[in-house]
């Protein structure tokens, strides 16, 4: 097996998502930091406190220091995703409490400070990680607490330290977990109100803008940059007649028969305002938009759509196309050249494609 194989099967290695980081780059932060103050108060017990009694506690001490800053090094000099991306922050947290059950047996330390640094990582992973990697630190750091102090105490005294001591991590893991994941809900359901319209499901204005803007001047096609606009026609009539919640009803049933004729995996679908969407077709041709926006205007010509009563509602929709380069260089120019398709299609008669003035 040649190098190259052996790099891409590498790339393709992708930890589950349960084990990795909420956000990483906050995740390297808060363990670069907690990595330093370990490391200061390792160094500080070794010259002054209770690890400075003998020639092998101060070693395995500054070892210990080392190894804690070096951990520190590598969350703030290795991209955040990179490390997430490969489980190096369930491996910090994992290579935390292993490292801490080592020193205390290296130093003969059942103290309760001793068994302090294992709420570090926990405490770390709790915030910052998600459960599976806060099951796995959390039950790794109460073992660790086991096996170190079964070499230090009497096994009696050993599991009642432990009982109590890994309850508490336990509790506080749990619960920071627990707000971790309500936290969590919030922004997600915070995103999704900011970037998808709560009527017809599709994204918004913004994503659209910048779903544009990247096709346009970050990664440009050869075959151009389509963007299609679809207003109902006679939207008003449809309020004044059946009421707004039909209005409503009918930007969903349009919305729905987007989805259902133009591929989302190539696709931008948008709702502007109003009765207004949008379809933007990266690396697509202009006759080819040209003909996908006849297909979707001849979707909603043979598909009614049903009221409260049971009655069918014909819906018409007039469609402008425009495309870049053909028709415009840059967003605004897009978008003006569209809409004057648009127009020109109401104008025209309305149920109705009219593609863009080259």
């Amino acid at each position: 097996m040649g190098r190259g194989r052996i790099r891409a099967d590498i790339a393709r290695v992708r930890l589950p998502t349960t084990f990795r980081a909420r956000e990483p780059r906050t995740a390297a932060r808060s363990g670069a930091v907690i990595a330093l103050v370990c490391a200061v108060v390792l160094s500080v017990s070794t010259v002054f406190g209770p690890n400075s009694v003998s020639s092998t506690t101060r070693t395995a001490s500054w070892v210990g220091a080392g190894l804690v800053g070096l951990l520190g090094v590598a969350a703030v000099s290795i991209r955040p995703r990179t490390l997430d991306r490969y489980g190096a922050f369930l491996g910090i947290g994992v290579g935390a409490v292993l490292l801490t059950a080592s020193l205390n047996v290296a130093t003969d330390d059942p103290s309760a400070a001793g068994q302090a640094f294992f709420a570090f990582p926990v405490l770390w992973a709790a915030s910052h990680l998600r459960r599976g990697a806060v099951v796995a630190v959390t039950t790794l750091a109460v073992a660790g607490d086991l096996v170190a102090l079964s070499f230090l105490l009497p096994l009696e005294d050993a599991l009642f330290d432990v009982v109590f001591f890994g309850s508490v991590l336990v509790v506080i893991a749990a619960m920071l977990d627990r707000a971790g994941a309500v936290q969590a809900a919030l922004v997600a359901a915070l995103q999704q109100q900011a970037t998808v319209d709560a009527l017809t499901g599709l994204v918004n204005r913004r994503v659209l803008d910048e779903a544009l803007r990247h096709a346009l001047d970050r990664a440009p096609r050869p075959e151009g940059t389509a963007l299609v606009l679809v207003d109902v026609d006679s939207f008003k009539q449809i309020n004044d007649r059946h009421g707004h919640p039909v209005g409503d009803d009918a930007l969903v049933h349009l919305a729905d028969l987007v989805r259902r004729h133009v591929r989302a995996g190539d696709a931008v679908l948008s709702r502007l305002g109003g009765d207004e969407l949008a379809v933007l077709l990266p690396g697509c041709p202009a006759e080819v938009a040209t003909q996908r926006a006849g297909e979707l205007l001849e979707a909603v010509r043979s598909t009614p759509m049903t009221l409260p009563d049971g009655a069918l509602l014909a819906l018409s929709v007039s469609v402008g196309v425009a495309h870049a380069p053909q028709h415009a260089s840059g967003m605004r120019g897009l978008y003006a050249a569209a809409d004057a398709a648009l127009y020109r299609a109401k104008n025209g008669g309305r149920g109705r494609v009219e593609v863009a003035a080259a």
